[in-house]
């Protein structure tokens, strides 16, 4: 899918103080950033950024970092958080490719990985280009804290198959999953919606899940 080009939203994310210009000089050093030693935990491909600004907003004793590689998504999360009544003192947006993460953050210091809705690349040719396919399972092992886990939500049931399937092959431990979010209980505690879920769910898709770990 083609994303329209917003005119200034290049220059509106260069001058935003919340958007973090060069994330690789913050390598190792974000809890300096945030002035604390909470957990950090990451949104790759937040979209509009609905929901790590309700996880920030819920959860104030951890930090967020919301990655977007797109400028014109970006922007509309920039505008969203303007707009914020309150300050979201533990959260930062970057903008960039997902693939560069291991230079972007220290082995083991990244607490909790979100992946949610994540852009399917239908075509067999681009499986490496999925978010939960192998190639990016071992960037996320270069950056998690051994006791970290990594979270995948989608309506698509291809991909989360494909998914199950890579957890598996890449060595890492599926610790719980499900085909139905919505009506499992215990899954559903603490659950914080996207938009993209609440949309989905409200036409009646199915919501898949997975949480798993490395080892």
């Amino acid at each position: 899918m083609r994303l329209r080009n917003i005119p200034g939203s290049k220059e509106t994310i260069a001058e935003s103080g919340y958007v973090v210009q060069e994330p690789e000089v913050q390598k190792g050093r974000w809890k300096e950033l945030f002035g604390n030693d909470h957990p950090i935990q990451i949104e790759v491909g937040m979209g509009k950024g609905r929901f790590i600004m309700d996880m920030a907003r819920l959860y104030p004793e951890r930090n967020f970092v919301g990655i977007e590689m797109y400028d014109s998504v970006l922007l509309r999360a920039v505008q969203k958080r303007e707009q914020l009544e309150e300050e979201l003192s533990n959260l930062y947006f970057i903008r960039m490719d997902a693939r560069k993460l291991p230079d972007v953050f220290a082995e083991g210091e990244v607490d909790r990985i979100y992946l949610n809705f994540s852009d399917p690349w239908p075509k067999d040719r681009h499986a490496k280009r999925r978010l939960t396919s192998r190639e990016f399972l071992k960037r996320y092992e270069q950056i998690l804290d051994p006791k970290g886990q990594l979270e995948f939500k989608t309506d698509n049931r291809v991909l989360f198959d494909f998914s199950l399937e890579e957890v598996k092959e890449a060595g890492w431990v599926l610790v719980e999953h499900t085909f139905d979010l919505h009506h499992e209980e215990a899954m559903m505690v603490g659950n914080v919606m996207t938009e993209y879920e609440e949309k989905f769910s409200s036409m009646g898709n199915p919501i898949h899940k997975l949480i798993a770990v490395y080892r």
